[in-house]
């Protein structure tokens, strides 16, 4: 219930009211690309400037490879269980989209655990960045894998007989966001406390404010993407609920056997139990067509991407805590 009274929260909660009443409210385009850039830019410097005072220790290279442990687990289980409900692109893409990250999701998650005074490492924010493209190349080999088995399909205009892999892990590494998010922490890991002082107003004193809009933004996109889920089969919108607190249980597991600390351990839930909706989207729709698009942008955005900053971040927290405090 205290989640629901934060001023970002509920920011997000009017969005979905005013989407679902057909309001014109609308943030433009260019403000919403703004703002997404600033809070990952924010972002990057406070991990940064963490990262300076604690340095590199077992802790941060234990979170960091549970992060791409489960960026590799979590899109495999998910293509595996997909298969038996929708086709074999489709499993591939919804996979992909629940196997990778959304940085708002996280961005919140910090937030929330900054209002409750929980300490948690710098380096997850190049967790998140870790976790981003794995999955994305594992639905691009599912998909060029289903093709060779099916020729016919090659002749499509729609349907591209392969994408090459070499320019798949181009666009993800050179990824203009996650550019900005990693060049944002080397900034603040090289300046530190002077840095971090300098910087204060923008990566501090507005980035409440600034989530705040970007939640409104994120609101409104939920509430007019979640009827796109309709019609669709009840078992793809279990998966959509059921499946992000089995990832963030699988997460939780890990923490627990390495020992991480509690914000550590939160943040590791929250990765693993989002869902991307910008990135991958972006990159399926050229990667795999055969996919609909409907169906893997509906479920994230409109299922889970609100049942996890109402609900989620919350739990995941209060479990940690439960389990590793």
């Amino acid at each position: 219930m205290q989640n629901l009274l934060d001023p970002a929260i509920l920011f997000f909660v009017f969005g979905v009211l005013a989407g679902f009443v057909k309001s014109n409210l609308e943030i433009p385009s260019a403000i919403s690309k703004f703002l997404s850039l600033y809070l990952l830019m924010a972002l990057g410097l406070k991990g940064g400037f963490a990262l300076s005072q604690s340095g590199i220790t077992a802790s941060v290279g234990a979170g960091l490879a549970a992060a791409v442990g489960l960026a590799i687990v979590i899109p495999l289980m998910g293509y595996w269980v997909l298969r038996h409900w929708v086709s074999g692109f489709d499993a591939a893409a919804v996979a992909a989209t629940y196997g990778s990250v959304s940085a708002v999701t996280f961005v919140t998650a910090v937030q929330f655990l900054e209002n409750q005074q929980v300490a948690y490492g710098g380096h997850m924010a190049a967790a998140m960045a870790l976790m981003e493209s794995p999955a994305i190349i594992m639905a691009v080999i599912f998909a060029n894998a289903l093709r060779s088995k099916a020729p016919s399909s090659a002749g499509s205009p729609s349907a591209p007989s392969g994408v090459s892999l070499g320019k798949i892990l181009h666009e993800s590494f050179t990824d203009g966001a996650q550019l900005l998010l990693l060049g944002a922490m080397c900034v603040g890991l090289i300046t530190g406390e002077s840095g971090k002082a300098a910087m204060q107003p923008f990566s501090g004193d507005l980035f409440k404010g600034m989530l705040s809009f970007f939640l409104l933004d994120m609101g409104l996109m939920a509430a007019r993407n979640l009827p796109g889920v309709r019609g669709k089969s009840p078992w793809l919108v279990a998966y959509a609920v059921i499946g992000p607190l089995t990832h963030a249980s699988l997460a939780l597991g890990l923490a627990w056997l390495l020992k991480l600390p509690v914000g550590d351990g939160a943040l590791l839930m929250v990765l693993a139990a989002s869902a991307s909706y910008i990135a991958v989207p972006a990159v399926l729709r050229y990667a795999i067509p055969e996919a609909n698009a409907s169906l893997y942008f509906g479920l994230s955005l409109g299922v889970t991407f609100p049942l996890n900053i109402i609900v989620g971040i919350p739990v995941y927290a209060s479990v940690a805590h439960a389990v590793l405090g």
